[in-house]
Order: C-alpha cells, then sequence, then structure tokens
C-alpha cells in the first residue's frame, strides 16, 4: 500500500501547492487582462494559453531547457539553494503551476468582465483603491468563476503527467506522482495496482473539489 500512498500523497501536495501559486498569480492577471485591456495583455493573455495548445512533453522540453543545469535560471537556482531545481518535487510543482494557470485563469477573467463598469467607477468614487475594488468588490461578484477556476486548476495540477516526468522525472518516494506510477503500473502488467490507484486519484479528487465548493458556499 506504501507504493500507492506515497505517490497519492506527493500528488496532493504537488497539486495543492501548485493550485495556491497559480491562484494568487492567476487572479492579478485575470484582473490586468480584464480591465486593462491594451496590445500587451492581448499578447500575455496569447502566452499564458500557450501550455493548453502545446503537447505536455513539449512544455516539459521547454522547462527542462529553461531549468536544466546549463540554464542561466537553473544555475542560479542552484548556486541559491545549493541544489538543482529539476528532478525535485519543486519542479513537478513548478511544471504543474504552468499547466494549471490558463484553466484557472479564463473562468476568472471571464467573470471580472461581467462585472458592471458602473458597480466599479461607483466604488472607486467611495474611494476604493485598487486592492480594495479587487478583494472586496470584484472577488465577491466573481465568486463563481473563481470557483471553476480553482476546480480546473487542481484538476490539471493533480492530473499533471507529461510535463512533470520531462523536468521532475519518475523517481519513487521523490517525484513519482500517482499518474506517473499508473503508468508504471500498467507498462509492468501489474493491472491491480493500476486499477486501485486510478481509483484513488479519483476519489481524492472529486473529495477535494467537493471541500473546495462547500469552502466556498
Amino acid at each position: 500500500m506504501d507504493n500507492i500512498f506515497t505517490p497519492l500523497w506527493l500528488s496532493l501536495k504537488i497539486a495543492t501547492i501548485a493550485t495556491a501559486i497559480t491562484f494568487v498569480v492567476g487572479i492579478f492577471l485575470s484582473w490586468w487582462f480584464a480591465f486593462r485591456k491594451n496590445r500587451l495583455t492581448n499578447f500575455l493573455s496569447i502566452v499564458v494559453t500557450i501550455p493548453l495548445v502545446i503537447p505536455p512533453t513539449v512544455l516539459g522540453y521547454y522547462l527542462l531547457i529553461t531549468l536544466g543545469r546549463n540554464s542561466f535560471l537553473g544555475q542560479w537556482i542552484e548556486a541559491l539553494t545549493g541544489q538543482p531545481i529539476i528532478f525535485t518535487w519543486r519542479a513537478a510543482v513548478i511544471a504543474a503551476s504552468i499547466a494549471a494557470l490558463p484553466l484557472l485563469i479564463r473562468p476568472i477573467q471571464a467573470s471580472f468582465e461581467t462585472i458592471s463598469r458602473e458597480t466599479i467607477q461607483a466604488a472607486e468614487l467611495d474611494g476604493a483603491n485598487k486592492f480594495q475594488l479587487l478583494f472586496h468588490i470584484i472577488m465577491p461578484l466573481a465568486y463563481k468563476g473563481i470557483l471553476a477556476g480553482l476546480v480546473l486548476g487542481f484538476a490539471r495540477a493533480m492530473g499533471e503527467f507529461g510535463a512533470t516526468l520531462m523536468v521532475a522525472g519518475n523517481i519513487p518516494g521523490r517525484t513519482q506522482t500517482l499518474s506517473i506510477a499508473i503508468y508504471d503500473a500498467v507498462q509492468a502488467d501489474r493491472m491491480n495496482d493500476a486499477n486501485m490507484m486510478v481509483l484513488i486519484l479519483s476519489v481524492a479528487t472529486i473529495l477535494f473539489l467537493y471541500l473546495i465548493h462547500r469552502w466556498f458556499k
């Protein structure tokens, strides 16, 4: 059972951290894309969408080149932390965050764009600054879109496979997530283990999404 629950715990850990990161980044990007439309935001909106349309292994390759030990960023991280970032669970978090970001942003941005300009202008006339406007007016009115974004983002992070395998590898107990463990079990014809892991992954994901839904209600 340790061969099943260790990858499950790692998957939950990676998906939760990745969802938290993408939530913070996604809220501000959604606000920027929704209310500051110009050529720059249009271009960045396209860039953010790229992980949706390229194969996960291609995304993983880009991350491997960017974070590898021969890259400037990879060397800087290794000098700062004392160890390389690739083939660690932190690399899996980065891969899951980037893969989940567009799925989290789109419903949140759409919800932001449905808020009437009159409501925003009224809050500004009452003296609300940008942060008060975002946290006390925009986000409460757009909570359904935020919930949808969190659900989609977590589900994508939980099931991430290709990019994670490229940058984090398949190290049991360290970087082997449940999705990768299922792939290994099928390749080794351990179908009973694969069936059990698929069931656990499905139940865990549904339970987590239900808790998020209840928390927002």
